[in-house]
């Protein structure tokens, strides 16, 4: 049996419970070791064999599942985040439905969600914005054309962008095409939820700037839009004019 463990954001006792306790059985652990923290594998059991997947081509993952599991042994691939954000994991399930090995998923507390904490920030705010829109630059792994960042910029929703911290000249000029204004708040959150976290805010129109003064290159989520602002409406849920299935309005 292979288990796809999201590690969580990055501190280590932010993986789920059941996360934890798939480490403490595993016989085996493939972890993406360019990503998540090392830290994790404290949890894991003496004996335990563990591989660093940053060495490793989909071929080598696959032998080692298939070795574990013709050895009777059960078998954790732990990702970063939430698998299911840039995981990789549909060509390894595919290939492991080929073998006839079983598999499932333990979601994990995506780094999206740990920018958020850092932040002190909701994404989605009455009158400002409803959606978030997680995606990316093109880079060496191509996106869509019908999901630039430039169209996705024209909803003036709150995007959260990975794998981009690298491209934040390119990422500023297409934010701008797309609608949104230089001034409009933007932050780069370094390593979220790991002891070295950095949160430094600022503009859409300063991204680069802000990254080289801080010395950021990689392993960083940008945030952008108005829900980094100070203008918002309340909520309506506890609005003391709402009913609700709960309780009555006051007046």
């Amino acid at each position: 049996m292979v288990h796809f463990v999201g590690a969580g954001s990055g501190a280590p006792d932010l993986i789920t419970l059941r996360g934890k306790t798939l480490l403490e059985q595993a016989d085996v652990i493939i972890y993406a070791g360019s990503l998540v923290n090392p830290a994790l594998l404290e949890y894991a059991r003496e004996g335990c064999k563990i591989y660093n997947s940053a060495t490793m081509t989909l071929d080598e993952v696959i032998d080692v599942m298939e070795e574990a599991e013709h050895d009777g042994e059960m078998i954790v691939r732990l990702h970063t985040g939430d698998p299911c954000l840039y995981g990789a994991i549909r060509e390894q399930m595919d290939r492991l439905d080929t073998l006839g090995i079983t598999y499932d998923v333990c979601p994990g507390v995506s780094s999206f969600s740990g920018a958020a904490a850092a932040l002190k920030a909701e994404y989605t705010l009455p009158d400002v914005s409803q959606s978030v829109i997680i995606t990316r630059m093109a880079g060496r792994t191509p996106v869509p054309e019908r999901e630039s960042i430039a169209s996705f910029a024209a909803h003036g929703a709150t995007m959260v962008i990975f794998l981009s911290t690298g491209l934040l000249k390119d990422l500023s000029a297409e934010l701008i095409r797309g609608g949104y204004s230089e001034d409009t708040p933007a932050a780069i959150v370094y390593k979220a939820t790991w002891p070295e976290e950095k949160v430094v805010r600022g503009t859409v129109g300063a991204l680069l700037e802000m990254a080289e003064t801080n010395d950021i290159t990689k392993t960083a989520l940008i945030v952008v839009g108005n829900c980094l602002g100070d203008d918002y409406s309340f909520s309506r849920l506890y609005a003391d004019d709402f009913s609700t299935e709960f309780r009555e309005a006051k007046k």
